[in-house]
């Protein structure tokens, strides 16, 4: 029957580890197993070396710039767009123009541009709007409510 203290690992299973630089008649002393001179017998090969290629920091491409936490991106949509779209009377909303699939994504609000001619009048509850845009649709009876940003 086996016993606990009988156990013996199997001959050849269990290697002892080599012990380098640890004087001459160890058998690895003097140059430790590395061989004579050169670059590899010295102790002066970086650990991120690649044998003379091109390193992989200088592989990667560098991201330049910055970007701001603090940009505000608005939705565009010109007053040209919005003259087709709706009716005289109408009131533009942002919701209502996500709806009906003139822009795609809010982002941080929407800005409408002066880009295009308004001949009738429109209510429009916007984030943004330029001065120009602003101009055109006063001019042709229409009124602008700006809207908090959030």
């Amino acid at each position: 029957m086996i016993e606990l203290h009988t156990l013996k690992p199997q001959p050849g299973s269990k290697k002892r580890r080599k012990r380098v630089g640890r004087g001459i008649g160890s058998g690895h002393g003097k140059t430790a197993t590395r061989g004579t001179k050169g670059q590899k017998a010295r102790d002066t090969i970086p650990p991120r070396f690649e044998g003379g290629q091109t390193p992989l920091h200088r592989r990667l491409p560098v991201r330049t710039g910055f970007k701001n936490v603090n940009r505000v991106e608005y939705a565009i949509v010109n007053l040209g767009t919005l003259a087709q779209r709706f009716q005289p009377n109408d009131t533009v909303t942002p919701d209502l123009l996500k709806e009906r699939r003139i822009v795609h994504q809010l982002k941080d609000g929407l800005k409408v541009l002066g880009e295009g001619e308004i001949g009738f009048p429109i209510t429009v509850h916007t984030h943004a709007i330029s001065e120009s845009a602003r101009a055109k649709i006063e001019a042709a009876g229409g009124t602008v409510v700006l809207l908090e940003n959030g």
